[in-house]
């Protein structure tokens, strides 16, 4: 018996820590990459040179930088992103603006069975 609790507990361990995975995960995914770059650096091979982030919150900055957002980030540098900041909610920068519809309880769709 003391072998069946103790399975238990180490269940509901394992499944309490997986929660609050989950948790975090989906508070960092809801953030879209955001990158402090220099706007004047850009080149076709590698994209905008990212710059330390105090260059887009102060106003004495030495560069003209400005946040970039999503790419890919290679080395010092970021491509294939924009300057436009994302609507919240829009699920990254997959691209094809469609989104999924799911009925749940009380969609009003189907019936039970009887």
């Amino acid at each position: 018996m003391a072998d069946a609790r103790r399975q238990l507990r180490s269940g509901t361990v394992v499944l309490g820590g997986m929660g609050l995975l989950a948790a975090a995960l989906t508070a960092c995914s809801s953030d879209p990459d955001k990158r402090c770059v220099d706007r004047n650096s850009y080149t076709a091979a590698k994209g905008y040179q990212v710059v330390s982030d105090k260059n887009c919150t102060s106003a004495k900055s030495a560069v003209d930088a400005g946040y970039y957002y999503g790419g890919k980030k290679k080395g010092g540098w970021v491509s294939g992103g924009s300057f436009t900041k994302p609507r919240s909610g829009s699920g990254g920068s997959s691209g094809g603006g469609h989104s999924v519809k799911r009925g749940g309880f009380g969609s009003g769709h189907g019936s039970s069975g009887g």
